[in-house]
């Protein structure tokens, strides 16, 4: 089936670009949001889906189960290797 849809210019270079920054066709970008738009792809279910057909580690059950980042000790570990290899110390 063919849809001709008449948009506001502005609105149809933010559909190029979206559609180029996603590497698909401009028809294909207005399915997935159609699609979305009517409940057929929500992308919590599909990543349900995924996890069921594919049980490993890499797909976290529960992600609030996950350590979270710790930005000091991050920050120290990184500080720490960049003396180590680049030497000095400085202010930091």
């Amino acid at each position: 089936m063919s849809v001709s849809v008449r948009m506001h210019p502005l609105l149809e270079i933010e559909l190029e670009q979206a559609a180029r920054r996603q590497g698909v066709m401009e028809s294909q970008f207005i399915i997935a949001a159609v699609e979305r738009a009517l409940g057929r792809k929500n992308p919590h279910e599909l990543m349900l889906v995924l996890q069921a057909e594919e049980p490993c580690s890499r797909y976290p059950r529960d992600a609030r189960a996950e350590v979270p980042y710790e930005t000091d000790v991050s920050r120290a570990k990184l500080t720490s290797r960049l003396r180590a290899k680049h030497g000095g110390g400085g202010a930091g």
